[in-house]
């Protein structure tokens, strides 16, 4: 099972040039937690969290995002996005296709495939998730 089975294909973004205020009402509307970061040529510049709106100073997205965002591949194995998501303790993965996001894993994307059934070889407990 890859990374592309389980993830969320609309995938809400903020413009790094939005303000704070037009990130918080996206994350609201949307009833999610965080969300990428595009820059105005479309590419993943970054990752916006409820925390970086409450505890992060700055007017604009790219003022308080998170740069350094780890990522994955469509083809990346689900164990290995949660082997990624245990070991940097992350809740969501950008999933990238030619450098473009055209996904997001998330915890709960996880916890919904082991719900169905899917048996995963996870190497790392899923409590650490």
């Amino acid at each position: 099972m890859q990374a592309k089975d389980i993830m969320t294909s609309d995938v809400i973004c903020c413009a790094e040039d939005a303000s704070v205020n037009e990130a918080a009402k996206t994350l609201n509307q949307h009833r999610i937690t965080g969300a990428p970061v595009l820059d105005r040529s479309g590419r993943l510049a970054g990752i916006v969290t409820e925390a970086d709106v409450l505890f992060r100073q700055g007017n604009t997205v790219a003022d308080i995002m998170t740069r350094d965002v780890y990522t994955v591949e469509e083809d990346t194995s689900v164990e290995d996005t949660a082997i990624l998501m245990a070991a940097y303790r992350i809740k969501r993965v950008p999933v990238l296709r030619g450098g473009k996001v055209v996904g997001i894993v998330s915890r709960a994307d996880i916890v919904r495939a082991l719900a169905i059934g899917e048996v995963l070889p996870l190497q790392s407990p899923v409590f650490d998730l």
